[in-house]
């Protein structure tokens, strides 16, 4: 179709006549809403009012209306007098009448800058009599949902990163039975050794923090109950002074602060049922202590029970008991991991050498899309298991624009493990690609994330929902004007690209004078039209056929900046 400005266009009146030229029905006055007509929710919703004034058709006569819209023809009316046979609306001679024709079609881009048109055919009785001329009744489509911006969001999982993390460096004293006092050869074992080494690299590396060390004492479920409370205090004692002891041959400064808490746990009977629960010990003979265990809460009907089965108890005593008379030394400290600039550099150097949070982590420390994708790409070969890696390289891929490779990505992470986060970036490819279909069935289980919402404002913009769109696209952003102009408000949409980043961009202008058009505000139009083509020269040609200025076709402010 040969493009036409909205000069050439905007001139049919809003009510105006069909000629017939025919003594069977006289001239009709129509009126059409909106006009232009407009696109929403890829359709154009037609509304025709048609008067037949008086005496505006015979008695006896009939019409069949038939209105065309860029050469597709629309559903047909028929209209009959108040005397002719066959279906269709009655209008009455004397007073006339009015019919109200309404019709959904598909938009196509045709439609921009096509002609209503209404044809038809006058019969008395079932004789044609008359063709009534092609007449326009209204030009053009306003097109406004189609500046929206088809960008939807992916999101790139989070880490879990923690510069400064709480750890623990443990080591465990035993005692013989009935007894507190330290055994030479317990200052040999490994754990104990391994905590004094710790102490002594700790005291240099400014990246660790003691903050306390917890001694706790516990006596093995036999004896005297009263005797055992006190016992396991006085393990706690002695588990504080050797911690001590390794701390000044360590030259920790641990040896001169008040940290340590002291605490007697009493008989453990917890630690003696797991420890029975992973022994070798005869599975018969096994569940029948536990059942005592599960049967008795009193600790001394327990051990009652327990004794009475010698064997058993021989077995317990020689295997389960000792390992249960001891303190237990937990040195708790913080831990600062790797600066940023550390990260950066062992992730060049010695990848393999970072656990997948510091990775997901560094990646963040960069803007450079091929660095990302490198180091989410060596993330994915480290740590496969984690839908997070890949669903990330998945995310760099999109914002490169290849898509088939993200949409790849993001199915793999999704089916390592079934997340939102993935869900949401196959709703964003399924946008992006035109599957709006597939796009809501893939956000409806994405969750309620911002990126989620901003997508699924962007396909209710697409789909007509205005209002839905404004209260799911976030702050100050374009497509949030677009919804909000679309759904009556041109002074918000304003106010909403002036403090966004489209402040100054050649669509944010040009969506402004748009919704000073709809204001009837001439100089929005013409300075925000000039900024506009200062920035995009090609929206020029776009202004002048956008039926949004149809009103000002003639007008030579406006003239002036579009030719």
């Amino acid at each position: 179709m040969k493009k036409q400005s909205i000069k050439g266009l905007a001139f049919i009146a809003v009510a105006g006549s069909l000629v017939t030229s025919c003594d069977l029905m006289k001239d009709l006055d129509y009126k059409v809403t909106p006009n232009p007509l407009e696109m929403h929710g890829d359709s154009v919703r037609i509304k025709a009012e048609v008067t037949f004034p008086e005496k505006g058709i015979k008695k006896k006569a009939s019409a069949e209306l038939t209105p065309t819209f860029g050469g597709v023809a629309l559903k047909p009316i028929t209209v009959i007098g108040e005397k002719a046979t066959g279906n269709g609306t009655t209008i009455q001679y004397k007073p006339g009448g009015k019919v109200v024709y309404s019709d959904v079609i598909a938009y196509q881009p045709s439609f921009e800058n096509a002609d209503l048109v209404i044809t038809g055919k006058v019969f008395k009785g079932a004789k044609e009599k008359k063709e009534i001329d092609p007449t326009v009744i209204a030009k053009g489509t306003i097109i406004t949902p189609l500046l929206v911006n088809k960008d939807f969001k992916v999101i790139i999982a989070s880490d879990e990163f923690k510069r400064v993390t709480e750890q623990k460096a443990i080591a465990q004293i035993n005692f013989d039975k009935a007894k507190s006092n330290l055994k030479a050869s317990e200052l040999n074992d490994k754990d104990i050794k391994d905590l004094q080494a710790w102490m002594t690299r700790a005291q240099s590396n400014p990246k660790v923090a003691i903050k306390s060390i917890n001694v706790v004492g516990y006596a093995s479920p036999e004896g005297e109950q009263g005797k055992n409370e006190s016992l396991s205090s006085d393990r706690a004692t002695t588990g504080k002074d050797a911690t001590l002891g390794l701390a000044k041959k360590a030259k920790n400064s641990t040896a001169q602060t008040d940290i340590y808490k002291l605490e007697g746990k009493g008989e453990d009977w917890d630690g003696f049922k797991a420890a029975l629960q992973k022994s070798s010990m005869n599975e018969d003979e096994k569940q029948l202590v536990i059942r005592v265990l599960e049967m008795y809460k009193d600790p001394v009907q327990r051990e009652t029970e327990i004794r009475n089965m010698s064997k058993t108890f021989t077995y317990l005593e020689k295997n389960i008991l000792p390992e249960l008379r001891r303190s237990e030394i937990h040195v708790v400290y913080d831990k600062t991991g790797y600066t940023d600039a550390e990260l950066t550099a062992i992730s060049k150097s010695k990848i393999d050498s970072l656990n997948v949070e510091e990775i997901l982590f560094t990646a963040t420390l960069t803007t450079d899309l091929n660095e990302k994708l490198r180091l989410y790409s060596e993330a994915e070969r480290l740590f496969p298991a984690d839908y997070r890696t890949t669903n990330n390289v998945g995310a760099v891929l999109y914002m490169q624009g290849k898509l088939a490779d993200a949409k790849a990505k993001f199915e793999k992470a999704n089916a390592t493990k079934e997340n939102q986060v993935s869900q949401n970036n196959l709703g964003a490819i399924a946008g992006a690609s035109g599957d709006r279909a597939k796009a809501k069935t893939l956000l409806a289980k994405a969750g309620s994330a911002s990126e989620t919402k901003y997508n699924q404002g962007i396909l209710d913009i697409q789909d007509g929902n205005y209002a839905a769109a404004v209260s799911k696209l976030g702050e100050n952003n374009y497509n949030k004007a677009l919804a909000q102009l679309l759904n009556g408000d041109a002074g918000a949409a304003i106010k909403t690209i002036d403090a966004s980043a489209d402040a100054e961009s050649a669509q944010g202008f040009y969506l402004k004078a748009v919704a000073s058009a709809r204001q009837d505000k001439l100089e929005g139009i013409v300075n925000n039209l000039k900024s506009a083509f200062a920035k995009d020269g090609s929206l020029k040609a776009k202004a002048l056929k956008d039926l949004e200025f149809h009103k000002y076709a003639e007008n030579a402010s406006f003239n002036t900046i579009v030719k």
